[in-house]
């Protein structure tokens, strides 16, 4: 693979990476509101939503190239920002129901207009935006102002114009899909159908129409008769790119579940298990906490899922239900702290992954602001870092290793040295293109490899 071949992978022989933008306030006090929650690309990438812990969606909107500044192409900049949720209080459980963003999904374009999904733990929201950029003047019974003339005043009656104005980005919340959860919201799911989606919490998933809000239909139902019998919970689940039956499903053991909704209304017998026998070599006591799923996402050909627990990425195939076809550690390194990350609550963190456009390249993210990118034709990783530090705009990222013990090479960091406050928990990937959005605390990092940037 040459060096100038975009869409290959990371690291030695491939594109190169470099930081494109970055957006957010560099604070030593992060409130807890802006940190960022879920980030999503729309299905052209033209657009990038993020959403944050005090509710708000913020939108991104690629520019479109400028032969006057040829470097400005590609710049994602604000184009419109919202209040999705607000802070709730359930009165019959005396619970407070956070305004966090836990996820954003786009709905593929049917017209002018753009839609998104976006829940919080209990209520999922599809809103829509537009753009106006001219308004209707020359009223017969308004005046400028909007209020209405006396009509004895109206002699002769005038055709009203649109003018030019500047653009204003709308955003209204079309409707509102409500109490359909007992626990909380993990995942939303937008079907191929575009007329369907799904939403799924702890112990159930259910499937609505995007037309109507006050019903909905329980396709999984894994809650025992009695709770203390419960051994597992649903981590996440994403229908199918292509086929508008199936969906999966991952557990808290480690497990994927395929199911077909043409073998029965409700689901939860599945049509295929996929699961990894554990290594007896390997168990311990953090073994099932480590082994919990914390995100799947069906490859872009639809063959191949790809899922992340704690210590690694495997991609499976879905003819093959016995064990991964690939598995990548992200970072091994720490299989001696697990001790201290379960003291400290972060093995209980849920990290996502993303596929590339082709399918050939997998990202993920780790501790220190370090992200995870594994070429699966090459079988090379690198690990790059989000900082403000090490990141010059447009200068090639390094390569940062992790040395456990012995000897350290230069620039190598020590696995003690680790900052596990910081973490990569979101990331998107371009649908198309080598471009990749990371969520940092509250900064989301944009980059691009440098063959894509030296094209535009």
């Amino acid at each position: 693979m040459s060096q100038k071949q975009a869409g290959g992978p990371p690291g030695e022989s491939a594109a190169d990476w470099c930081l494109y933008q970055l957006n957010g306030a560099a604070e030593f006090e992060v409130s807890e509101a802006d940190i960022i929650s879920t980030v999503e690309f729309n299905h052209t990438g033209e657009l990038l939503a993020t959403g944050d812990k005090g509710g708000r969606v913020v939108i991104f909107q690629r520019e479109p190239e400028s032969k006057n500044e040829p470097y400005n192409q590609g710049e994602y900049n604000v184009y419109s920002t919202f209040q999705s949720h607000e802070p709730e209080f359930d009165y019959l459980k005396s619970l407070e129901i956070e305004e966090k963003i836990n996820k954003i999904k786009w709905l593929p374009q049917q017209n002018a207009a753009h839609s998104l999904l976006s829940t919080n733990d209990k209520t999922i929201k599809l809103w829509k935006i537009t753009e106006r950029d001219k308004r209707p003047e020359g009223y017969n019974l308004k005046d400028e102002e909007g209020k209405l003339k006396d009509l004895s005043t109206v002699t002769s009656l005038q055709v009203p114009v649109l003018k030019p104005m500047d653009l204003m980005v709308e955003v209204t919340p079309r409707r509102i899909f409500a109490n359909g959860h007992t626990y909380h919201v993990n995942s939303i799911s937008v079907n191929s159908d575009c007329e369907t989606y799904m939403s799924a919490d702890d112990l159930r998933i259910n499937l609505w129409h995007l037309a109507i809000t006050d019903r909905s239909f329980n396709i999984v139902d894994i809650k025992p008769a009695n709770m203390e019998d419960l051994t597992e919970v649903i981590t996440a689940s994403e229908f199918h790119p292509h086929h508008c039956n199936l969906f999966v499903y991952s557990s808290s053991k480690g497990s994927l579940r395929l199911c077909d909704m043409r073998a029965s209304a409700l689901c939860d017998k599945h049509s295929k298990l996929y699961e990894e026998p554990e290594d007896p070599s390997n168990r311990s006591f953090f073994s099932e906490i480590i082994s919990s799923v914390s995100d799947v996402k069906f490859s872009h050909s639809g063959r191949y899922m790809l899922t992340r627990d704690y210590l690694t990425v495997k991609v499976w195939d879905l003819n093959m239900e016995t064990k991964p076809v690939e598995t990548y550690q992200v970072h091994d390194y720490l299989r001696s702290k697990l001790c201290s990350l379960y003291e400290n609550d972060c093995i209980f963190d849920k990290f996502e992954c993303a596929w590339n456009g082709s399918d050939s390249v997998i990202m993920t993210g780790a501790y220190n602001n370090f992200f995870r990118m594994f070429d699966r034709n090459t079988k090379r990783d690198v690990t790059l870092e989000a900082s403000r530090e090490s990141s010059k705009p447009r200068a090639i990222l390094k390569p940062r290793r992790v040395c456990v013990g012995g000897k350290r090479r230069k620039d190598d960091i020590s696995v003690d040295s680790l900052d596990f406050t910081k973490k990569i928990l979101h990331t998107a990937w371009h649908p198309t293109e080598n471009i990749i959005a990371i969520a940092a605390t509250n900064n989301l990092y944009i980059f691009q490899d440098k063959v894509n940037s030296e094209m535009h």
